[in-house]
């Protein structure tokens, strides 16, 4: 804008000019939403961390911001055309009343404009009882928000978080149809898939090979447009303490219940992949690989003398999944979250954040 048009603005309407949004960017263009759809997406999410300078921007369409605000970042992003998405989280006691429901829609999309972002990732995770006022009210929050955002910040994007199966995961028991129908993604998280563990209380992979990918089964079953659906992988793992490990390898687990079940894998804890990369080094087994789970893991001692077992994934087991992706013809890939890898200088962290960027994306999808 001019700046005499600017001045004329002040003289007539100055609460207007005081109260819109300043663009951060040394570059203004910067500023105005990212609206190119992207045929294969790289869906990262931060939390903000300082790692996003080494992200691999050649993949990377879109960042869900889980972290302080940054707007750096933002003009970053933009200029590597790459889109940057709100977090959306309210608990759903909140807004089954419709009024309600617009006022949080409103403040989601006058802060997506004051930060220039492109749009909203939902991530509600909470549990849900089918036909429940809850259950109805949720997919109208997706479709309410999905409407706004379109029309306040047009070529914007709006995406949902899923569990890794639509079976009630978690007592999440959604209208994942008429979700995925109203907004433009659904990511799929899978991981942290013993949550609920109903068989023998030992320690598994985080996300195993058949288990994630039948999740990805039954949502295309329920015709949901396979366009429209993020598959979801960790960059992190599971480190269990061992109550006993068998002369079969098998680590017996602490009985933790969650929603109902017996053992869950809250006996163990998250760990980055950073750390395990350099745990695995000095692990007592070093990597081993579990053909059925297509999982790799490894044992090692505490100072104490405890014996553990850790599961995650590595490039190797993600690029398998990843396949999936391009025989089903699955919108993209994404991870949680882009702050777990090594990003520091050493010759050999470098190669394996590269190794692990390049999993992501299935190679007939990768530019020559």
């Amino acid at each position: 804008m001019a700046a005499w048009c600017l001045l004329l603005l002040a003289a007539l309407c100055p609460a207007l000019v005081s109260c819109a949004p300043q663009c951060p960017c040394e570059r203004p263009e910067l500023c105005n939403p990212i609206t190119d759809v992207r045929d294969f997406e790289v869906y990262v999410f931060d939390t903000g961390r300082s790692s996003w300078k080494f992200y691999d921007w050649s993949k990377v369409t879109t960042v869900a911001t889980f972290g302080k605000y940054n707007p750096e970042f933002m003009c970053y992003a933009h200029s590597k055309g790459a889109r940057m998405v709100l977090k959306g989280d309210v608990p759903l006691g909140n807004i089954v009343d419709p009024a309600n429901r617009t006022d949080w829609i409103s403040e989601q999309v006058d802060l997506a404009k004051k930060q220039f972002m492109d749009g909203i990732n939902i991530d509600i995770e909470q549990g849900v009882k089918q036909d429940s006022p809850e259950y109805y009210a949720l997919t109208a929050l997706v479709k309410e928000t999905t409407e706004a955002f379109h029309r306040e910040i047009p070529g914007s994007q709006v995406s949902f978080d899923v569990a890794w199966s639509p079976k009630c995961i978690d007592k999440r028991c959604y209208d994942y149809v008429a979700i995925a129908e109203a907004c433009d993604l659904v990511f799929v998280m899978s991981y942290d898939e013993q949550s609920q563990i109903w068989g023998d209380c030992i320690a598994m992979a985080n996300a195993p090979y058949k288990q994630t990918l039948g999740g990805y089964d039954d949502y295309l079953m329920m015709k949901i447009d396979p366009k429209k659906i993020v598959m979801g992988v960790p960059w992190y793992g599971y480190d269990y303490p061992c109550l006993e490990l068998t002369h079969e390898g098998v680590c017996k687990i602490a009985n933790v219940p969650f929603r109902g079940a017996p053992c869950s894998d809250a006996a163990g804890r998250q760990i980055p992949y950073r750390i395990m990369m350099k745990q695995l080094n000095s692990s007592t087994s070093g990597r081993m690989w579990d053909d059925n789970q297509r999982a790799p893991y490894y044992n090692y001692k505490d100072d104490q003398g405890q014996i553990h077992q850790v599961w995650y994934d590595d490039p190797e087991s993600i690029s398998q999944k990843a396949a999936y992706v391009r025989e089903h013809g699955l919108r993209g890939i994404g991870m949680w979250n882009g702050d777990l890898l090594d990003y520091s200088k050493d010759p050999v962290a470098q190669q394996q954040t590269r190794d692990m960027w390049n999993a992501l994306e299935p190679a007939d999808e990768r530019e020559p």
